[in-house]
């Protein structure tokens, strides 16, 4: 365990960091890593310390254990409770599971999602939610709100998912919330890769040590202006990328570009 962000947290997953990767590990193989209260609680505040606070962790892996990545929401620990709140409550605790799509999507580490097993509701959008989608040859996705008869539009899902599969593909997968084979979401765009399962966190960690030894500066302005430029113009789009280009132009790695060009050897990246 990294002495950085997490450290001396009693998660309600596995969390670790090493060599530049930090790795979330849903820790409930018994329940196919389904959420609880806790959990829930737990990505957002974790997330949000990643996405705030300075430390070693330059890329971030979601994962699970078992035979699941995340099956959702817990049917007996939340479903059963929330059936017993009050509208007041349901909201905060809505508004909760959103925060954590919102800290994925602004959180500057690129985030893996290594899909080792069942991705269903929550799980499904956590998924969504990342940058890279890399999914076991066992893995399934399953957008199954309307199936406990919720809106089809949670979490961020009817923002998220037509931008990556198109309307038409979205409108099917968040009415019917059918089961998606990986070969399915490869097919649509879903997945980034499908991979056997024994080789799926090997892939992951390879990716991972490739964005964390990589000029995570300029990772990390590439994931800001993907999110904030979804609801910009071609005017707005166009400036952000100018400001921004100017700001990285300024920064050590490009220098180092440079430098490493005209000694004609490889970059040594700093991240800064």
């Amino acid at each position: 365990m990294s002495s950085i962000v997490g450290s001396g947290v009693n998660w309600h997953f596995d969390f670790d960091v090493r060599d530049g990767v930090a790795t979330i590990a849903f820790n409930r193989p018994d329940k196919l890593g389904a959420l609880t209260f806790e959990v829930y609680g737990d990505l957002r505040d974790l997330i949000g310390q990643l996405t705030h606070t300075p430390g070693d962790a330059r890329v971030l892996i979601i994962t699970g254990r078992g035979r699941g990545f995340c099956s959702g929401g817990d049917v007996e620990e939340i479903i059963g409770e929330l059936v017993k709140l009050e509208a007041a409550e349901l909201l905060a605790f809505t508004r909760m599971t959103g925060a954590v799509v919102k800290a994925l999507r602004e959180c500057p580490l690129p985030v893996i999602a290594a899909v080792n097993g069942v991705a269903a509701g929550a799980g499904s959008v956590i998924a969504l939610a990342s940058d890279f989608r890399l999914l076991s040859e066992s893995a399934s996705f399953a957008f199954l709100f309307t199936r406990v008869g919720l809106s089809g539009a949670d979490m961020g899902s009817a923002y998220l998912l037509p931008r990556i599969v198109g309307l038409g593909r979205a409108t099917e997968l968040l009415m019917l919330g059918d089961k998606i084979s990986p070969q399915r979401a490869l097919e649509i765009g879903l997945a980034s890769e499908v991979l056997p399962d024994a080789a799926l966190l090997t892939r992951a960690t390879t990716l991972a040590k490739r964005l964390a030894t990589g000029p995570a500066f300029a990772y990390s302005a590439t994931k800001v202006a993907l999110t904030r430029e979804l609801d910009m113009d071609l005017g707005g789009s166009i400036e952000h990328d100018a400001l921004t280009q100017a700001l990285l132009m300024k920064s050590d790695d490009f220098a180092e570009f440079y430098k490493a060009w005209s000694e004609g050897r490889q970059p040594a990246w700093s991240g800064r």
